[in-house]
């Protein structure tokens, strides 16, 4: 009788943190905060506005500083040396990146485009719809990095090969990010990508943070240790990490309070093709990693990977080139904001169907 692969129960049930668990719900208290202050507080929002690198450079300071926090704590995250082990398990990991850089990006340029400028067409102007699908875009056009971890754990991944999935991306987003952005936003609207600024945005917030990231846990492992390092300093970091991501939203949405006050029924429309081309994504990944018969383990994390999103990284470069308050901007916004609760759904559908993946005589791909 041919041999099955058994793919085993969870012994106990996974958790999210307090803050993972309701960061819709923060997403949405900060909305009010900065709404709030944007319209109670003019001139102090205009002043904050104003403090850029240079003169129309729109890459805000307080922002940029704010970011930074964010970023790399998550690269150090990210084990660089993990990518030598690439070609002892390609299947998963190649569906992976065939769907986070061929089909993600072009699919959510394609319901950009179909939303705002078609079905949505008479609630928004032609420059909001423009700026809409950049953001989209923008979004779409980074792998998640951080959170992966956190959805790889939910459902039962496997966590080394969950570490090359994202060490790959991390290194494919140095060359792919700003020529797919560039392409597509150009491709779909008439706004003019100031490639300069698009490539000092990949430098800012991908090359630095990485490799500051990589010499800071290379360092510090080879000082503490392993063990030490990730159970014990980077968990000190998560404060940090969260008050700079709030206290970033709560400045975007201060610098848009005008445009949601006017506009508040926006964050619904923009959020609605977001939800669309994630649960796409999502199921396109789990269904061709089904096919080609890759384990459990790592088609679960895989699905959630070609899902997710990088919003920090989109966000800082919606705001380096279109500005904190353009409508590119806010669309990256809406994306934190439907992450949790959409991604969750999809940990719950992958537990649910682990079963699916029960192979006889299993060899991967």
């Amino acid at each position: 009788m041919e041999s099955v692969l058994t793919v085993p129960l969870p012994a106990t049930p996974k958790r999210l943190n307090l803050f993972e668990r309701y960061l819709s719900v923060w997403v949405g208290l900060c909305i009010v905060v900065g709404v709030l202050i944007g319209h109670a507080f003019p001139v102090l929002v205009s002043t904050l506005r104003s403090a850029e690198f240079g003169q129309g450079s729109h890459i805000n300071l307080p922002i940029v500083v704010l970011i930074w926090l964010m970023i790399i704590p998550m690269m150090m995250k990210v084990d660089l040396t993990a990518v030598r082990h690439v070609g002892r398990r390609p299947g998963g990991l190649l569906i992976t990146l065939f769907v986070n850089w061929v089909v993600k990006p072009f699919s959510m340029a394609f319901f950009a485009w179909l939303f705002f400028r078609d079905i949505f067409s008479a609630w928004l102007s032609p420059s909001e719809a423009e700026q809409y699908i950049a953001g989209c875009i923008i979004l779409a056009a980074a792998p998640c990095t951080a959170m992966v971890f956190v959805w790889s754990y939910l459902t039962d991944g496997d966590p080394a090969y969950t570490l090359v999935q994202v060490s790959v991306n991390d290194l494919l987003m140095l060359g792919l990010f700003a020529p797919i952005i560039g392409f597509l936003v150009s491709g779909t609207s008439s706004l003019v990508v100031p490639y300069v600024v698009l490539w000092y945005s990949v430098l800012a917030f991908i090359l630095i943070p990485l490799a500051v990231g990589t010499v800071l846990r290379m360092q510090l492992i080879q000082q503490h240790g392993k063990t030490w390092f990730e159970q014990t300093f980077l968990p000190r970091f998560a404060p940090v990490t969260i008050t700079a991501l709030l206290l970033t939203l709560v400045l975007i949405f201060a610098f848009q309070a005008d445009n949601i006050l006017g506009k508040p029924w926006h964050v619904a429309l923009i959020a609605i093709p977001i939800f669309l081309q994630v649960y796409v994504n999502a199921s396109l990944t789990y269904g061709l990693m089904h096919w080609f018969r890759i384990p459990y383990a790592v088609a679960a994390p895989g699905a959630l990977i070609g899902a997710s999103n990088f919003f920090e990284l989109a966000v800082a470069t919606a705001i380096a080139i279109f500005g904190p308050e353009s409508g590119a901007a806010l669309a990256t916004v809406v994306g934190v904001l439907v992450e949790v609760p959409v991604m969750l759904s999809i940990c719950q559908v992958c537990n649910r169907t682990r079963h699916w993946f029960t192979f006889p005589k299993y060899t991967e791909r």
